[in-house]
């Protein structure tokens, strides 16, 4: 698939069919994923693959709000996106780099959730990214180690769905020349 398609096409898919996702799928977009740029280099993304039913229904029981304990209670994969704390936006010494502070870490993560979406949908799978969970008691649940921290949630599978793209701005909202 050409880049140009692959970004008109994509879109957050909700609903997905029953097949799981074969780990050598995955990997191959965990593997496209690592190529998102990062500050300084610094890849801190990291991904927790959770495919065993019981988590997920305990998931989408205890941490989630209706309307996404429905996505992912359909859904063959669920992806825990986190990243290694204290890399991005910072120094060596701990000090951060911008005024940023440590906001930069979250933007990374957003691009490395982008290219893992535009990797997964290029493989036929359908994603959506949630945000909305206690982040810390999930983490918990899920055994992040401490030096990580959770940050986003990725449903994945083959969609049941090919949803429409929603109207987009035009450029001359988007861009302001100076």
């Amino acid at each position: 698939m050409e880049l140009k398609e692959c970004i008109f096409t994509r879109r957050s898919v909700r609903r997905f069919d029953a097949r799981p996702v074969p780990h050598e799928v995955l990997e191959q977009v965990v593997a496209q994923a690592a190529y998102a740029p990062s500050w300084k280099n610094t890849q801190i993304s990291r991904y927790i693959a959770i495919e065993d039913r019981s988590v997920l229904d305990a998931i989408c029981r205890d941490f989630l709000p209706e309307h996404n304990a429905n996505i992912v209670s359909g859904a063959p994969l669920l992806i825990a996106q986190t990243f290694i704390k204290g890399r991005s936006g910072f120094e060596r010494d701990g000090s951060y780099t911008t005024e940023r502070k440590d906001g930069w870490q979250h933007y990374d993560c957003g691009i490395a959730a982008q290219t893992f979406c535009l990797a997964a949908h290029d493989a036929g799978l359908g994603t959506v990214i949630m945000g909305i969970f206690p982040h810390e008691e999930l983490g918990a649940f899920l055994n992040v180690p401490e030096e990580q921290e959770l940050m986003a949630l990725i449903a994945v599978g083959y969609p049941a769905e090919q949803p429409n793209a929603p109207k987009r701005k035009d450029v001359e909202t988007l861009l302001t020349y100076r």
